[in-house]
């Protein structure tokens, strides 16, 4: 198994491996490619707009990192075309897809940023023009892989002229329209080829040769050559997804699990559903399963006793049994009490979050959810949205509260921080206390909070503007208390503070725990956003440019809770350009 992830630049010591890789695939490919190729990849990569085009490296891996395979594809966004400078695999591989697979990625890609085509050159399969027996078997072998997605030669131009007479095995121009029909038009196309000899051949490509290459070009639209290896009737491969264009959605399926059915408890599983049923309307979202990961995780952000309570206690209950905290014993936290319901208040903070038999094995879930979710974006998504319940954010290091267990996006915030520095935005109506008390102490992850002040707002006890950090964190935490009536335009004011401090800080990466219980009507808040308010929210965030994990936390007045959080994603693909 592999999967594929995009690489921006190789700023992180993970990409920089990648990378290294990716150089010795290209010099045992391609060992007649200028060096400079090989040199130059970072830089690249690097440099927003290397000689005006943009570049992207996918990479197929396996789950030990091992580089299978590689696509390097440039983007020139004046004149709206993909370039595929290089794909190939490790010569160790005789099979497998990758090659196909990296090219359908690339063709996603290409297809997302609205491009006119993507185009590549590769070598003559005419005898005429390649007369090395061996060399035209490769060639023909490649032009056959291409043809199947639709891409042929660009025909009756002079594209393949040798710039020196005495070289011989010009490349063909082959076009790939998209699954679109081939209608490029010559004013275009000679727009595209000026681009390609001037931006990647400048120095080899005198203005003379240029000039009759581009003028070669007569035919309005431009004819491909016909089908020379696969039967002219047979479609090109449909796109069966918006590949890193889409939002990973990792649920957890086995939320419902943990259903207190109390009267009055909130957190229900209908919220859960009630989100599904609206993102389904949209096209945004690629379901990806949630993957199993140690619990070690979780203990790296939470105390091993907590962890072992929680997991102790639910395990000896029975099933539609619940304990509730009603004893806090903090006067002698060195000696909890030996009987376990009633050391629940030793790690808990309020007295309405019970432990049932399924409250440890629901979070633990949840867990995964949120780490399956932060390991797409390091596969090279921009956005993924862990859509989990219990929420996370009230669980401290060492304690449980306001219906969370464990603290999903701490975890998941921990697990990017070994990538980059990270920022945790909380817009849920209460304090992220559980993640500002996890990550005080921290600097490299920077936490904000959105929130009721908490003078009436649980949980009552933090979320004051003066808690900024203490140590190493000291200024990495950043409270932002509303007074109890708040609407969409003083929230967005509050929301631009936030974004303006983690501006600063300058992260990798964001994590935000979302609350949509901000909207109108929730039985736990007094805001009153509406949908257009969420959607201003998610564009703000999207227009960061930063990889986005989206943890859903709170958010229980059901007849709203689906249309605001797709209000809120269609927003953040809209700012983060994946729409």
């Amino acid at each position: 198994m592999f999967r594929i992830r995009r690489i921006n630049d190789d700023l992180r010591s993970i990409d920089r491996e990648a990378v290294a890789q990716v150089r010795s695939i290209l010099a045992g490919q391609f060992p007649e490619a200028p060096p400079a190729d090989n040199e130059k990849i970072s830089q690249r990569l690097r440099d927003a707009l290397t000689n005006r085009l943009r570049y992207v490296l996918l990479v197929a891996e396996e789950h030990r990192r091992k580089v299978l395979g590689f696509a390097l594809v440039a983007y020139a966004p004046d004149v709206k075309f993909c370039y595929l400078d290089y794909l190939a695999t490790s010569r160790r591989l005789t099979g497998g897809g990758v090659g196909g697979a990296l090219y359908q990625q690339v063709r996603r890609e290409a297809t997302r940023l609205e491009v006119v085509g993507l185009f590549m050159e590769c070598l003559p399969d005419d005898p005429a023009l390649c007369p090395d027996p061996e060399v035209l078997k490769q060639n023909r072998s490649r032009l056959k892989f291409y043809e199947r997605f639709g891409a042929r030669p660009i025909a009756n131009t002079a594209y393949e002229t040798p710039v020196s007479p005495e070289d011989d095995c010009a490349p063909y121009l082959v076009y790939d329209p998209l699954d679109r029909p081939p209608d490029l038009s010559l004013a275009t196309a000679r727009k595209v080829v000026r681009a390609i000899l001037e931006r990647k051949y400048g120095q080899l490509c005198p203005p003379s040769y240029v000039k009759m290459v581009v003028n070669s070009f007569t035919d309005d639209p431009v004819r491909l050559r016909p089908p020379r290896y696969t039967p002219a009737q047979v479609a090109p491969l449909q796109l069966k997804s918006r590949g890193l264009g889409a939002i990973p959605l990792v649920v957890n399926r086995e939320h419902a699990i943990h259903h207190v059915r109390e009267r009055g408890y909130v957190e229900a599983p209908a919220r859960i559903g009630a989100i599904l049923k609206e993102l389904e309307r949209t096209s945004l979202f690629e379901p990806a399963p949630a993957r199993r990961f140690s619990r070690d995780h979780i203990l790296a952000v939470h105390d091993p006793r907590f962890f072992n309570y929680l997991k102790k206690m639910c395990g000896q209950l029975k099933a539609g049994e619940s304990v509730y905290p009603y004893v806090f014993p903090i006067r002698n936290a060195a000696r909890p009490p030996k009987e376990m319901p009633i050391r629940a208040g030793y790690y808990c903070i309020d007295t309405f979050t019970p432990l049932n038999r399924n409250a440890y094995h629901a979070a633990r879930r949840a867990v995964d959810c949120a780490l399956t979710a932060a390991d797409t974006l390091l596969s090279g998504y921009r956005a993924a949205y862990a859509l989990v319940r219990p929420p996370g954010h009230h669980a401290e290091r060492k304690v449980f509260g306001g219906f969370c267990y464990f603290n999903s996006a701490a975890v998941a915030a921990h697990y990017l921080s070994a990538h980059g520095k990270v920022a945790v935005l909380d817009i849920d109506y209460h304090h992220g206390n559980g993640t500002q008390d996890i990550f005080y102490l921290r600097g490299d992850v920077f936490t904000a909070s959105i929130h009721g002040h908490p003078s009436f707002a649980y949980p009552y006890f933090s979320g004051f503007a003066e808690e900024t950090g203490e140590g190493p964190g000291l200024g990495a935490n950043y409270n932002l208390p509303l007074p109890e009536q708040v609407d969409g335009p003083a929230h967005a004011r509050a929301l631009a503070k936030a974004i303006s401090r983690i501006k600063r800080f300058a992260p990798d990466y964001l994590v935000v725990a979302l609350g949509l219980d901000p909207a109108k009507g929730d039985p736990t808040g007094s805001w009153s956003l509406k949908a257009a308010d969420f959607q201003a929210n998610g564009l703000t965030l999207g227009r960061l440019g930063l990889p986005t994990l989206v943890v859903q936390e709170g958010g229980y007045y059901i007849r709203s809770l689906g249309v605001n959080a797709r209000n809120f994603f269609s927003g953040l693909a809209k700012g983060a350009g994946l729409i």
